[in-house]
Parts: structure tokens; sequence; C-alpha cells
């Protein structure tokens, strides 16, 4: 499995009801084994995850089904990441 950061920032008209969803998203990726690291920054600005996939398009795939990503309300940029 290679790593993917996912980093989630929130645009001005992000909606706070999606913020639960998001969350209990993350939750069953992690459940499932597919969620290594994910917290928000202090700022409130947004927050990053760590997904586990085979390729970038499994990634996507995953990503995609994120409240965050399919609210509109959340600027959603996927990177292969290479950590040591």
């Amino acid at each position: 499995m290679n790593r993917y950061l996912v980093m989630a920032m929130r645009r001005p008209d992000f909606d706070p009801a999606v913020v639960q969803p998001h969350l209990d998203f993350l939750h069953g990726l992690r459940t499932g084994g597919r969620l290594e690291l994910s917290g928000g920054f202090s700022d409130k600005s947004g927050g990053a995850y760590l997904v586990l996939a085979e390729n970038m398009d499994e990634a996507l795939s995953i990503v995609h089904q994120d409240p965050a990503y399919t609210s509109g309300g959340w600027e959603i940029t996927v990177y292969e990441w290479q950590a040591r």
C-alpha cells in the first residue's frame, strides 16, 4: 500500500454540519485499516489525513466518498506521499 496525503481546507461557505459526517467517514477508514493519521489544524482552517491505497486512482475513489468532498465546502487535494 502507498500513502496519500489528503489536505482538506475549508472554503468560506463550508457547512459546519458536515464536520461530524466527515469525522465518521475517517473513523470508518481507520476501522478498515485505510487511515494512518488524521487531524485538524489549530487555526480551524481545515486538516489533513493519510490514507493507504494501492494507487492514486484508488486513493481518489476513497477520498471522493468523504462528506468533506461531496459537500463541496472543502478544497480537497491528494498527494502521493513518500514519507519515511
